[in-house]
């Protein structure tokens, strides 16, 4: 039982409480005069943000609680296998540099909220843009809820017992998500990015100059990994290069689907606030790089815990003053907040625009979109709230491996989709389908515990990432009944082939 930190604690509810304060401010921030009674600005703050605010919103949006969480717990856990989140995160950004600046002009020249818009503009076919809006709700839903989970990790550490601080935490998210839409995340992405580049500078000088160097943690961590049943180790195996390069590369595509990254996105007020963000944020990666070093550090210090998720938590109190250590839990803790309103505002957006909207009788109007997407946030957080409390934790992390192998399938038509639209509607939904399904199986018959499938083909078995053998299999698939609904003159159909309702002089660059 972890007994009570009581300076640590009030550090924490210190630091809570300013931030919800900030969250409620946030309505009054940059408020038109017209108030927030559309989509376009409650849900994306009327594409006002500029370099440096995009830059925490994105950052606060990419980089969770859970994500300084998580990949220390990797490391912790297995070892070296768990940093393939840094060589992803170094890939994804010259990816983002070259399509999310083209999707933005896009998205802003025909008023479009979601990546789920564009794929509707783009090829005119409702059920595919269902198919794209119902993946990025599936996948949003257990990412919500592992912010929970890490913000519970840390209420655990701090000695308090019970959900009840769970619950209240996120009634406050909710309240102010409510009222002031995208613009509480980017105050609060602010405040909680600062935080956290003082923890990990901390963390990373202080500790490891405790502990007597790094390469004295180096050594401590691989003779601690070695006793793990299976062993770890601090540098990859041969067997795990193959399983390792196609987990950075399958999880860098999948990051820039995300529909909370969209939105992040899509808030910036131009194309050149998109690449110079693109630009910056590698400086997220070197922290990202230093977070994980946490990991190491926490075997190196000695920590002990069945699980590794609290290891993080637990080096903190152990080897930092109280008040500092209730500083660095209360930034993993405003980590979660950040994400958590962007994944909710991102899901209402889907489900007001690309779901209920595809199937309306009739067109709602911007107040009335608006009124509906914060219904939806507030059902989004409740759902993601009783899914943590009411199952295990173990079950958001499963279904998160399926998010990430789910996300990759959108590719062909968003990605590709932006660049030509060669593919056919209906060949990429039936693409889908077989991604999404080949992704799913995989991951089930390793009984949702790991994403690195064990590929048997031409005799040899290669262990990689599910998400990228299903995305060959979509894009084979795709191509495959696009050349032959042309040779058989099917396309030739308006019905079949769809309508691009997308100017044409919005892809130039």
């Amino acid at each position: 039982m972890t007994s009570l930190h009581p300076i640590a604690l009030t550090i924490f509810c210190a630091v809570f409480l300013l931030v919800t304060l900030a969250g409620f401010w946030a309505a009054r921030w940059r408020r038109p005069a017209a108030g927030m009674h559309s989509l376009e600005e409650w849900g994306l703050a009327g594409r006002s943000f500029g370099t440096w605010v995009t830059w925490f919103l994105i950052g606060g949006d990419l980089y969770t609680a859970y994500t300084v969480i998580a990949v220390p717990a990797a490391l912790y856990g297995a070892g070296a296998m768990g940093f393939f989140a840094v060589p992803y995160a170094v890939i994804a950004y010259p990816y983002m540099m070259v399509v999310l600046p083209r999707l933005w002009k896009v998205c802003h020249r025909h008023g479009y909220i979601t990546f789920a818009d564009f794929v509707a503009g783009r090829y005119g076919n409702r059920w595919l843009t269902v198919a794209i809006a119902l993946t990025g709700i599936l996948a949003l839903m257990p990412y919500i809820a592992l912010q929970l989970v890490g913000m519970r990790v840390v209420i655990a550490a701090l000695g308090v017992k019970g959900e009840w601080p769970l619950a209240v935490a996120f009634v406050i998210l909710a309240a102010y998500t409510y009222s002031s839409g995208l613009r509480a995340p980017a105050v609060i992405a602010i405040v909680k990015d600062v935080m956290l580049y003082i923890m990990v500078i901390a963390a990373l000088v202080i500790l490891p100059w405790k502990l007597g160097g790094y390469a004295r943690v180096f050594e401590l961590a691989n003779a601690a990994l070695a006793t793990h049943k299976p062993a770890g180790s601090i540098l990859l195996h041969p067997q795990q290069y193959l399983g390792y390069s196609t987990l950075a590369i399958g999880s860098a595509i999948a990051l820039m689907l995300y529909p909370h990254t969209a939105t992040a996105v899509l808030s910036a007020k131009s194309a050149n606030t998109v690449r110079r963000n693109a630009a910056m944020l590698p400086a997220y990666s070197f922290m990202l790089g230093m977070i994980a070093l946490l990991g190491f550090v926490a075997l190196a210090a000695g920590v002990v815990t069945k699980n590794p998720s609290a290891a993080v938590p637990l080096l903190f109190l152990k080897m930092f003053p109280e008040w500092f250590a209730g500083f660095c839990l209360a930034a993993i803790a405003v980590g979660a907040l950040v994400p958590a309103s962007i994944m909710s505002i991102a899901a209402s957006n889907l489900f007001t625009r690309n779901l209920y909207g595809e199937f309306a009788r009739r067109k709602a109007t911007p107040k009335q979109e608006s009124q509906m997407a914060k219904i939806v946030s507030l059902i989004v957080k409740f759902g993601a709230l009783v899914f943590v409390l009411k199952l295990e934790s173990s079950y958001a992390i499963e279904m998160q491996l399926l998010g990430g192998i789910w996300m990759t399938q959108l590719f062909p038509s968003v990605v590709i989709g932006v660049f030509t639209r060669w593919f056919n509607p209906w060949a990429l939904l039936t693409g889908w389908v077989a991604g999404m399904g080949a992704g799913t199986a995989m991951a089930v018959s390793l009984h949702l515990e790991a994403s690195v499938y064990p590929l048997h083909v031409a005799g040899g078995t290669y262990a990689m990432y599910a998400a990228v053998p299903a995305l060959v299999l979509n894009l084979v698939v795709s191509a495959g009944l696009t050349l032959l609904m042309r040779a058989s003159g099917i396309e030739r159909s308006t019905a079949v082939s769809g309508t691009d309702t997308t100017a044409a002089e919005a892809y130039a660059d």
